[in-house]
């Protein structure tokens, strides 16, 4: 989990993407649909763990989203993988909506972020992107058995599309979608270690 990968962009559609496109942002609806008909508004952070778990994962949401808008005002990204950073991007509006709520007055603001060329070059943006939400499916498995059962459900339904940002950013790199037939959760440190080198700030 975490790798950075070498990738070239290429600039035509790959047909085996679209595939994958398409769940995703299938997904996607059903997550947007969540935060105002999902779980999570019977969550509210119910306990100390929840509150915990949650901020965490508010920081990679924050950071995930920071990322992709910063790579689109930027001007860098063109065809398929553009439209990839701005579908994922949506989606990523969604799933930070979806913890602040859970968090309530509890969500604290967004650091600072200096993701460098990452967010200049096509082929650091996919290699990137590919970390980041490597990073993403590790963190919300790493907190499933640190939160309540309602919390738990609540995140299940963000977990998934954030496994299938990581296939699509690979497929369309040429790599393959699911390199491993396992998942490593990762402790909060490590989530936080990760983040940082990606480009979070406090």
């Amino acid at each position: 989990m975490g790798q950075k990968v070498t990738m070239r962009i290429g600039q035509g559609a790959l047909s085996r993407t679209q595939f994958i496109a398409a769940g995703a942002v299938a997904a996607g609806a059903a997550v947007a649909a969540g935060v105002t008909a999902g779980p999570v508004e019977d969550t509210d952070a119910q306990t100390d763990k929840d509150i915990e778990a949650l901020q965490l994962l508010l920081l990679l949401e924050y950071t995930e989203t920071a990322f992709y808008a910063e790579a689109l005002d930027r001007g860098a990204l063109s065809g398929e993988i553009e439209g990839y950073a701005q579908a994922v991007l949506d989606q990523e509006r969604e799933h930070l909506a979806f913890v602040r709520k859970a968090l309530g007055s509890k969500a604290g603001e967004p650091p600072r972020f200096e993701f460098g060329a990452a967010t200049r070059d096509p082929d650091r943006f996919a290699a990137t992107a590919a970390e980041l939400e490597d990073l993403a499916v590790a963190a919300y498995n790493g907190q499933a058995t640190n939160v309540s059962k309602p919390t738990l459900e609540a995140a299940a339904t963000v977990v998934s599309v954030e496994a299938r940002h990581a296939a699509w950013i690979r497929s369309i790199a040429g790599e393959p979608p699911a390199p491993d037939a396992t998942d490593t959760p990762l402790s909060a440190g490590e989530v936080r270690e990760g983040l940082e080198r990606i480009g979070m700030r406090s």
